[in-house]
């Protein structure tokens, strides 16, 4: 291969230098077999060089490079405005340059797209050349001697036609019977119904009769039949599509002396028109068992426990109960009205253990969820109070105390946007801890399940609605930086650090750690009104003003997964059992829906969903009913507070 090598190029290298003293002209020696000196790739597929950014090698054994191609689609529009010569212009796959079609090469492709010769002088309608004459000739044309086997018989069709005589005498193939000329006629209509009209027509539908004349008809009706005046002019008055009759019954002596009828022919041409014009067909009744339409859901016996009766009745409130608050523990009951305290009850025995009177109407209470720190947390207008009820156990009470003074407070204090202001003396005495000014009525407070963080909603517009305050430094902080409509309710995820806030018209999922909207849920509901989040996190629901509760599967989509609808006016308040697959709405119709809603393990499985109660003992005040519920956090109970001053205990 070397020594072939080393010829190539003694003999290449003469024409190399040739080429190269010549210079201008490279084509001067061009022969017409050559197709083109600047390519020497030979006839080689192109596609081997299509990553690559050459396109083949020249004598030298250098490489031809791709001309370079950063033109772009304006590029390519102006030069097909610019250009004239533009719409014949194509591109060399071999060389890669644009080459300018002569009017011959032009002339040739519009030929060929025409389904015609490539050669102009070729005419495909031109005479044809009768190479045999003729007229009946003595000799034939070639004078050449039959061959021996056109007058032998042929052994192989002597074999084939000895195999069909056999079958035919074993009866394997039939003759063909002889056809009989006369012509076969058959009825077209044999197998129809005689009794059947147009039988021929499967779906036939016979036109419905006219009805048959009545008394108001006839010719001499009874009286009764006959119009007084007044109901003559209220006929005339009438649309005729309003009128019972399209006619007036008259009173005649003989049936001579009836005239002829004015809308006989108006009234035949209706009924034409009803005939020809009326579309009929056949409905196809379908048989179904009606218990085969209702979902097959379990009995709601086999779906216990959960609460049917009321149980107790906590009195005491002067006005509507707006909302309420169980403790970690599930013994004592904290409820906020809209007569300026907080009440403290035992759940056990519904007594009231403490009233805290806070000078204005309770929005918000919630009790804090970690076991060792007793404080109860109240929206009053403008502020969140941090209570210490000092029930129960008093080592736990202490320790609160212990935690809220051990507060040092920075040599240089933050901006924040609210205040942490200390309780004063008469104000510890009532059982008042801290207090958090923020500037805005406070619709909403709600605790992180650690119990060190909390989430207020504020009443303003703007991205401060939603503020998250920290207990152990006594720091606020907005999270957001700007509002994406008017905020209804907030909720902690139980397991994962994220904030689900439910505007108007859609509940945002936001993870504090990132800093970055995750999810938005879209309920398709007019107004959200209240939000709960399952235990194990992966389940939401909410309930509207529309009477609509929401359920999402955050792990299957935005949209709503089931929608119930069992409540006739506006929901108020929906909560989640912490451990049995329980939830409750509670509504302005009075009463209190309690639902089987079981979040299965296995992913593929959907969660079932049941209505197993519906509880009522409130009474309807201001067309409000129930403003609040809650789980006891251990037993199958639910409590609900109303408009009529009470709460009330279903187990």
């Amino acid at each position: 291969m070397e020594k072939t090598t080393g010829q190539q190029a003694e003999t290449s290298s003469p024409r190399t230098e040739e080429m190269r003293v010549q210079g201008g002209d490279e084509y001067a020696e061009d022969s017409s077999d050559e197709e083109d000196v600047r390519n020497t790739v030979g006839n080689v597929p192109l596609e081997w060089y299509d990553d690559f950014p050459h396109v083949g090698y020249d004598l030298d054994g250098k490489r031809i490079y791709k001309p370079i191609r950063t033109r772009d689609e304006l590029d390519q529009f102006l030069d097909k405005m610019d250009d004239p010569d533009y719409w014949r212009t194509v591109q060399d796959r071999m060389t890669g340059r644009d080459v300018r079609l002569t009017d011959e090469q032009v002339a040739l492709v519009q030929r060929l797209q025409r389904g015609q010769f490539g050669d102009v002088s070729f005419d495909p309608y031109e005479p044809a050349v009768d190479f045999f004459s003729g007229d009946l000739m003595i000799h034939p044309v070639t004078n050449r001697p039959a061959d021996k086997r056109s007058f032998i018989p042929s052994l192989v069709e002597k074999e084939k036609v000895s195999r069909l005589v056999h079958a035919i005498k074993m009866g394997w193939i039939q003759p063909r019977r002889p056809r009989d000329p006369t012509p076969t006629f058959y009825d077209l209509w044999a197998q129809e119904d005689p009794n059947a009209v147009l039988g021929r027509h499967k779906m036939h539908v016979p036109a419905p009769k006219l009805a048959l004349p009545g008394h108001a008809e006839s010719y001499n009706p009874p009286p009764e039949y006959l119009p007084s005046e007044e109901e003559r002019l209220a006929w005339e008055q009438q649309e005729p599509a309003e009128r019972k009759l399209n006619f007036l019954p008259r009173k005649f002596p003989s049936l001579r002396a009836v005239p002829a009828y004015g809308r006989f022919i108006q009234e035949r041409f209706e009924r034409c028109l009803d005939l020809y014009l009326c579309p009929r067909q056949r409905k196809m009744r379908v048989n179904v068992d009606p218990e085969d339409l209702i979902p097959k859901l379990p009995r709601p016996r086999d779906l216990q426990p959960f609460p049917t009766c009321q149980a107790l009745v906590y009195r005491g409130h002067g006005d509507l109960v707006r909302c309420l608050s169980v403790s970690p523990g599930g013994q004592w009951l904290a409820s906020g009205s809209d007569d300026g305290s907080v009440r403290l009850w035992e759940v056990a025995t519904a007594r009231c253990m403490r009233t805290v009177p806070v000078g204005g109407v309770v929005r918000s209470v919630a009790w804090n969820p970690h076991p060792t720190i007793c404080l109860v947390a109240v929206a009053v207008e403008d502020a969140v109070l941090l209570l210490n009820p000092a029930l129960g156990d008093r080592l736990v009470v202490g320790s609160t105390d212990q935690l809220l003074s051990g507060f040092t407070p920075p040599a240089e204090p933050a901006l924040q946007p609210a205040h942490w202001l200390e309780a004063s003396e008469e104000e510890r005495q009532e059982g008042l801890r801290l207090r958090i000014r923020h500037g805005k009525p406070v619709t909403q407070v709600t605790w992180h399940g650690r119990g060190d963080y909390m989430a207020v909603v504020l009443a303003a517009p703007g991205h401060t609605q939603v503020l998250i305050h920290q207990l152990s430094r006594r720091r606020s902080q907005s999270p957001f930086r700007r509002s994406h409509g008017q905020v209804q309710r907030v909720a902690f995820h139980p397991v994962r650090p994220f904030l689900l806030v439910a505007s108007q018209r859609s509940v945002r999922l936001y993870h504090l750690l990132r800093q970055e909207l995750t999810k938005k849920l879209m309920p398709n509901c007019k107004w959200v009104s209240s939000l709960a989040v399952h235990p194990a996190g992966d389940n939401v629901i909410c309930g509207s003003y529309d009477s609509k509760l929401v359920w999402f599967d955050l792990d299957l989509s935005t949209r709503p997964y089931r929608v119930l609808r069992h409540h006739k006016k506006a929901l108020r308040a929906v909560a989640f059992h912490p451990q049995y697959p329980l939830f409750a709405s509670g509504s302005d119709d009075g009463s209190v829906i309690v639902c089987h809603g079981m979040v299965y393990n296995d992913l593929l499985q959907n969660p079932l969903l049941v209505p197993v109660k519906v509880l009522r003992g409130h009474v309807l005040t201001r067309d409000l009913g129930v403003l609040d519920v809650a789980f006891h956090p251990t037993q199958p109970w639910v409590f609900s507070s109303g408009a009529d001053g009470t709460i009330r205990l279903f187990t």
